[in-house]
Order: structure tokens, then sequence, then C-alpha cells
């Protein structure tokens, strides 16, 4: 198969879909790589590295998308590359189309088979593609949210752990997950009062005898949220429904009983943010304030640290790319269910129901040919 690796053109996005070591894994089985000149810039993998792997550079991302068979990225098409994509091509990247309709409706007018990171789903209802990038995302999201606390930078003013004599800052995650607790442990390790909420028992359970006694679990109600941003200091979003859009678990009215200063960090927000007031922003631009509350809703944090994501992105997604170059996506989706449940668009039928559900749109139940 010809498997082509663009570069990222989405603003400040430093990571690349493939490593070096990937690409030669796929070149030692016989398939073709073309990648996109300086693609692995951001994340020091030089083109040399990649030529010395085996793989054809090419200069521009639209030879890449003319020759290839699969397309593999790190997210989602930008306009730009609507009318690139092919009639019958694979596409195989964090799509997260529950959030944009017009991403959804141009997947589908470009008849080709859109297979999404963050719906591949295992046996055990883990989801193996988004839980690197959610670790890296959870660990940021502390890290962003307690620069965002300084004074200067338009928070509180407060200090993530404290010092001796005054207490430190006080932590609510909405979302027990992978982003939550990555979220849980960072946050515990700069010595904040962590609260982490969650409406599976289960999971809380677990995360309470395994995190640090800084960390309270608490079941997620309405009233519960409601209760502790009064005196938060950083609210973290970390909501997922896979596939679909984030619920809204902080609405507009409810910034009025934070104190000014508060920082709001939506990692839900390629999903749609489950805050009410979640807008998109970018690297460049991370942050916008509304009722004096700071908002921290960039949809792409993990993109900050490319030679950390990049690596990870590759040790989860490899296995999957082999099978679909070995196997064609129609006979490697009837083998592994996991990839099968990837599957969101095919030849411009909306094969994936969160996301129907989600934009209103018409779902067509799948069917593999046999």
């Amino acid at each position: 198969m010809k498997v082509g690796i663009p570069k990222e053109i989405k603003p400040q996005e430093g990571r690349v879909a493939m490593t070096p070591a990937g690409v030669y894994e796929l070149t030692q089985r016989g398939h073709q790589v073309f990648m996109q000149k300086n693609a692995g810039k951001e994340s020091q993998l030089p083109d040399e590295r990649y030529i010395k792997a085996g793989a054809v550079m090419l200069d521009t991302i639209a030879e890449v998308y003319d020759v290839a068979d699969m397309i593999v990225k790190v997210k989602e098409p930008i306009e730009s590359e609507y009318n690139l994509i092919k009639k019958d091509q694979i596409v195989f990247t964090y799509l997260h189309l529950a959030s944009s309709k017009k991403l959804t409706e141009a997947m589908m007018a470009s008849n080709a088979v859109c297979i999404a990171y963050e719906t591949v789903m295992a046996a055990d209802r883990s989801l193996p593609l988004l839980t690197p990038m959610s670790e890296v995302a959870g660990r940021m999201s502390v890290q962003q949210g307690a620069k965002y606390l300084e004074r200067p930078q338009g928070g509180k003013g407060v200090l993530m752990g404290g010092v001796p004599g005054v207490k430190p800052a006080e932590v609510v995650i909405i979302g027990a997950g992978i982003v939550g607790h990555n979220a849980a442990q960072m946050a515990a390790g700069m010595n904040a009062n962590v609260k982490l909420l969650d409406i599976n028992l289960n999971r809380l359970r677990y995360l309470s005898e395994t995190l640090p006694p800084n960390v309270d679990t608490i079941y997620s109600t309405q009233f519960m949220i409601h209760d502790l941003i009064k005196t938060a200091d950083l609210i973290i979003g970390a909501t997922l429904i896979p596939g679909a859009k984030a619920p809204h678990l902080i609405t507009r009215d409810m910034l009025r009983d934070m104190a000014p200063g508060t920082v709001l960090v939506d990692v839900s927000v390629d999903q749609g943010g489950c805050f009410e007031t979640t807008r998109p922003t970018t690297h460049a631009n991370p942050i916008y304030e509304i009722d004096g509350i700071v908002h921290y809703c960039v949809a792409n944090i993990p993109g900050a640290v490319p030679i950390t994501s990049t690596r990870a992105l590759t040790n989860a997604t490899l296995p999957y790319v082999i099978r679909l170059a070995e196997m064609g996506w129609v006979d490697a989706c009837k083998k592994f269910p996991d990839l099968r449940e990837g599957l969101n668009v095919i030849n411009g039928d909306l094969v994936y129901k969160g996301v129907a559900d989600s934009l209103d749109l018409p779902y067509s139940p799948l069917k593999l040919k046999e």
C-alpha cells in the first residue's frame, strides 16, 4: 500500500503522524511511504532520518494526498485539505467529527473512508489511540493551569502548592478518565488540594486507592459541581463520551459563582467542550476571559510538546496502520473489532451513531461487504 504522511498545517501543530521507526516498519513490509518534506521538523525528526528509513520525500501536501492510498495524520483535515482527499482513500487520524458539522459533511462529500483514532475501542472499552494524547493533555492541563493562575497571566495569583503557612490551590477535575487521572496525578504532585469527580463509582474506588491522599474522589452531580466551583482556583474539564459531543457541565450563569481570576481548562474542547462558554483557541492565543474567568481552550494541547507526543502517538497507532496497510480497511475492520469501531465515514455514509446524533445528520448502520 502507498501510505502518505503530510505535514500538519493546523496552527502551532508540531506533531507528525509517524516516526522514522514507524516508517521503517512499513517499508520493511514492502509498503511505500510518501512523506511531505519537513513534516517531522518540529518533532526534531529531520528528513534524512525518514529517507534512511525508506520514505520518499515530496515537496507539497497536494503531492502526498495525490499519490497515497491511505493518509495517516495527527489532526483532522482543515478546510484547505478537503479537496485534496480522494474517493476511496483511507484517512486515518483524530477526526473529532462530533464538534464540527462542516468537517463531517466535507468528509462525507469526499467519498473517502474516514477512520478516527479517538473512536477505536478495545474490548474493555478503553480507547488505545486516544490514551497517549489524553495522558499528555491531562498532565499539560495542570501545567498550563498553574501558569495562568499567575496574576500577570490574568489569574488569581495563587501558587499551586502553596507554602508553609499558606494553603495550596483548590483544583477541581471533572471526569476521572485518562485525562482526569493524569491531571490529578500532576496537581497532587504539585501539592494542590484536588477534587476529582466522576459518575463511575468503580473508577472512583480504584482511584481513591491509588492516588495520593490530597486527592478526594467525589461522585459527580450538578449540585456538587456547582458547590465546588465556588471555591476552586483551577477547574479542569475532562469529560468524554466516545465519538459524541461533550455535555455542558458548567454553564455561563455558573461563572458568576466563581471568584475573579479562576482558571478553566477545557480538555474536552476537541469534542465541543464541557463548558458552555468554551470556544477553541490556539497556542498562539490560548486564553480569553469571560466575566473575569480565564478560559484556556486550546484544541491541540499535545501539539505544544511534539517531541514527546509524536513518539507516544506512533507507539499506539503503528500496529493499526500496519493492519490497514497489510489487509486493506475492509478485511482489517472485519478481523479487528477495535479498528471497526474507528469507522466514522465510508464513501459518503456516516456510520458512527454518536456523531450522527450529535450533529443531527442521517446515520447509516455499518455494513461490511463479504
